[in-house]
């Protein structure tokens, strides 16, 4: 048989996370799904800056699912911080290059 030789590629993202309006204290999760050969890693960024995951820190309420979502145990939200309210995106990595999905707000409905 003829070896069919798989070329890498690119990441490319086929599921973008949309916006979101959560109540405080319920869980959520913002979809990402990126494709690419090698799998691209996936790191999200809130405002510009990036997100840290229970991969980081094990305490974080904030999971990185294997698909590439970014699930919250709970949204945290308080009259001192809105540490999970803002602009979101999700960035695939391999070492061809990246992808960035589109922006995704993720707003704490009123109290």
């Amino acid at each position: 048989g003829s070896q069919v030789q798989l070329e890498d590629l690119a990441p490319r993202i086929v599921q973008h996370p949309t916006n979101l309006l959560v109540s405080r204290g319920e869980p959520a999760t913002l979809s990402c799904k990126a494709e690419g050969r090698p799998a691209p890693a996936v790191e999200w960024y809130k405002d510009g800056e990036r997100v840290e995951t229970d991969r980081e820190d094990p305490r974080s309420h904030r999971t990185l699912l294997p698909g590439g979502s970014l699930f919250f145990l709970r949204i945290l939200h308080g009259r001192r911080g809105k540490p999970d309210e803002g602009v979101y995106v999700c960035v695939a990595r391999n070492y061809l290059g990246e992808a960035t999905s589109r922006n995704a707000s993720l707003e704490v409905a009123g109290e």
